[in-house]
């Protein structure tokens, strides 16, 4: 599904170079390369306070845990997503209130969104899913009527513009009180291990996440919260200094490998191409069809027979996940997310991609759809 080897051969003078700067330093934790990427992603992203973290998942729980929530404050958020997404409101106490997506973006619905609001509930977490940005225009102006905190989880669509109601034009994970990022291998911009980052232009709340991040610590030896101990390490940021120079130009080969496939599939019966917002630029972290009247999983195995790789992001919805029993979450009805789980299938999308890859890709699955 990625070629990290292909895309590290292109960069490797400089990462090798960066690599060897750390371990020759013995920098290891906290050195100067955490600083310089922080700073460089801050300019990025045009927000005022980047916090590097251990990895995408303490992002999100780091950034609940900032916001001074109670145990059973309820927090709304899509069941369509990795599971990271949800599982740290219940290890937090809180109560995940799922609510549906939307069909055409896979992101959260806000009509949704607002029916499922009450007087407990504090704060909304949407997931800019497969690189598509939720629709942070309606979201926001909810959260604001309402007075609630909003968390990106921006994890598969850093780098995408958003065009807000003023005609502002602004990266997703900066657009509520708190955005979070994972540095995962296999996103958009990746690493060589975990790590993870956390946004805000909010100063307070950015003093607070520093201080959770470091075992509640406001100097050295002195812990005024509770906190926990999460921190990018100095390889993985040298690695992502040099990677996030070229981000824009990832993202626009997998455009590149997107228009090919819409070419190719558009006009097919029963396949749906990935969704374009008029708000938002899709960077296309996953490259996502939706299937009608077609046998998804016959079509897996096709697929993997003719040596193309494909993925079902997500065959099981949290709402249907036993960790969250607890909150009787199986007897939802969520029916475009129960519909698109059992109708999605992802295929191959990197910075790699040669023609000839995805004329066989295509060809292979426009061959199954001619069996049929």
């Amino acid at each position: 599904m990625v070629d990290l080897i292909s895309q590290y051969e292109k960069i490797k003078p400089s990462v090798d170079k960066a690599i060897s700067n750390v371990i020759h330093n013995a920098t290891f934790i906290n050195g100067p390369e955490v600083h310089s990427f922080k700073d460089d992603l801050q300019e990025y992203l045009n927000v005022k306070h980047v916090i590097p973290c251990a990895n995408g998942t303490d992002a999100l729980q780091i950034s609940l845990m900032s916001l001074g929530l109670k145990p059973g404050d309820e927090v709304i958020t899509p069941s369509f997503t990795y599971i990271a997404t949800t599982e740290v409101i219940a290890l937090l106490r809180l109560k995940p209130v799922f609510v549906d997506v939307q069909k055409d973006t896979f992101c959260i619905d806000p009509k949704e969104l607002e029916k499922a609001i009450t007087p407990n509930t504090k704060a909304i977490v949407p997931v800019h899913l497969y690189g598509q940005a939720a629709n942070m225009n309606e979201i926001m102006s909810i959260a604001n009527k309402h007075n609630l905190f909003v968390i990106e989880d921006n994890a598969q669509a850093i780098g995408s513009d958003f065009k807000k109601s003023d005609g502002s034009t602004v990266k997703t994970g900066t657009i509520g009180t708190i955005g979070c990022t994972s540095f995962f291998p296999s996103k958009n911009l990746g690493c060589y291990g975990d790590g993870g980052a956390i946004f805000t232009n909010d100063d307070d709340l950015a003093n607070t996440i520093r201080q959770i991040a470091n075992h509640g610590q406001s100097k050295k030896y002195y812990h005024d919260i509770v906190g926990c101990n999460s921190r990018l390490d100095s390889i993985q940021a040298a690695v992502l200094k040099i990677k996030l120079k070229e981000l824009d130009n990832y993202i626009e080969s997998r455009r590149n490998v997107a228009k090919y496939y819409d070419d190719a599939f558009s006009s097919l019966k029963g396949v749906t191409i990935p969704f374009r917002s008029d708000e938002s630029k899709h960077v296309f972290h996953q490259y996502t069809l939706i299937l009608e009247g077609i046998d998804r999983d016959e079509l897996n195995r096709y697929l993997a027979e003719c040596n193309v790789p494909s993925m079902i992001y997500y065959p099981v919805p949290a709402h249907r996940q036993k960790m969250f029993q607890e909150f009787n979450s199986e007897d939802l009805e969520l029916p475009v997310t129960d519909w698109l789980t059992q109708r999605v299938i992802s295929l191959p999308i990197h910075t790699e991609m040669e023609e000839e890859q995805l004329k066989h890709i295509s060809t292979s699955f426009i061959n199954y759809l001619n069996k049929k």
